[in-house]
């Protein structure tokens, strides 16, 4: 290294450094790209309000909703870099680019990784009407009555949608995929037997299978779930299966000072050991929490977005 780019890297490092220790000065925001009454928004909403505590700066939670989170993650993606606009995201992250060929930004190059806050399997979920109690009655009734049966997803190309079809060509069915717009509208139908199932993530259901509405006859993670522990997994049952998981986090754009991620990443672990926040987001919001740091949040979505990318193109699914 020449010794100008050795003054240069050592500029950079101090005045990184001190941009760390300074921020924030200002008001930082968290970009939602979900409405409120998802899981998202109480996310930001609940870490927002626990960071202005503690860094004695104001932290405000902006919804920027929109093309399954697109819009609000394209806003941030083109952010200046300074440590005051960052993103939370959801699972659909790792398939807006196999999904949309002209997706305004890239969803690896255009951030900066910074934590994956939780993650939780996805349940196959009935309504208490229904005569199905077990995962077992689901194979049977399938095989039964091929492409009659069908299982409603958050979403064409989401998550749910794509572990239905892993499900089908594992288990050797055909369980018919049906997209809704959201969690609330595919809830409603479950619980009111318009389908006969739901594959969506346990946060999202856990509340309706506690109230006695919706029954979980299976869970897609590699071990059972805290907010569901009755449940037993594909694997338990002999499905050969990969586990398949929805999850949170947070970026930042590409170039956001590394020091100033470093703190932020700091103050997030320290929050989510919180005894409160903790029980909000396993018990709320069904989360495991996982706090990855940095480098294990890169190699998260770097994965998902091959697994899921490959479901993607290898059924040519498209977005709506």
């Amino acid at each position: 290294m020449s010794a100008f780019r050795l003054l240069f890297a050592v500029l950079f490092l101090l005045t990184g450094n001190a941009l760390a220790q300074e921020w924030p000065t200002k008001v930082v925001k968290f970009v939602s790209p979900y409405p409120p009454g998802g899981s998202v928004d109480p996310l930001a909403r609940l870490l927002a309000a626990k960071l202005q505590d503690s860094l004695k700066q104001a932290f405000i939670v902006e919804n920027r909703t929109g093309a399954s989170g697109i819009i609000g993650t394209d806003y941030v993606a083109k952010s200046p870099p300074d440590g005051y606009t960052w993103v939370f995201i959801f699972d659909t992250h790792a398939v807006h680019q196999a999904l949309n060929p002209k997706l305004p930004f890239d969803p690896i190059k255009d951030f900066a990784p910074v934590m994956i806050v939780g993650t939780a399997p996805m349940a196959i979920t009935t309504g208490a009407g229904k005569p199905y109690k077990s995962f077992q009655d689901v194979l049977a009734a399938a095989k039964a009555n091929p492409d009659k049966l069908t299982i409603g997803n958050v979403g064409n190309g989401s998550l749910g949608h794509l572990a239905t079809i892993l499900l089908n060509q594992a288990a050797g069915i055909h369980l018919v995929p049906v997209p809704y717009k959201g969690g609330g509208p595919l809830s409603t139908d479950v619980m009111g037997g318009q389908i006969d199932f739901a594959m969506a993530s346990t946060a999202a259901q856990a509340q309706h299978v506690r109230g006695g509405k919706m029954r979980a006859l299976v869970l897609t993670g590699d071990k059972r779930s805290h907010t569901m522990p009755e449940v037993p997994t594909l694997r338990e049952l002999g499905v050969p299966w990969q586990g398949a998981y929805a999850f949170w986090g947070i970026l930042a754009p590409a170039g956001t000072p590394k020091p100033i991620v470093d703190k932020m990443v700091s103050e997030l672990q320290k929050t989510v050991k919180l005894p409160d926040v903790q029980k909000t987001l396993t018990e709320t919001l069904g989360m495991d929490v996982v706090a990855l740091g940095p480098a294990d949040t890169q190699k998260w979505l770097v994965d998902n977005m091959a697994r899921w990318g490959k479901v993607v193109k290898d059924n040519n699914i498209h977005a709506e």
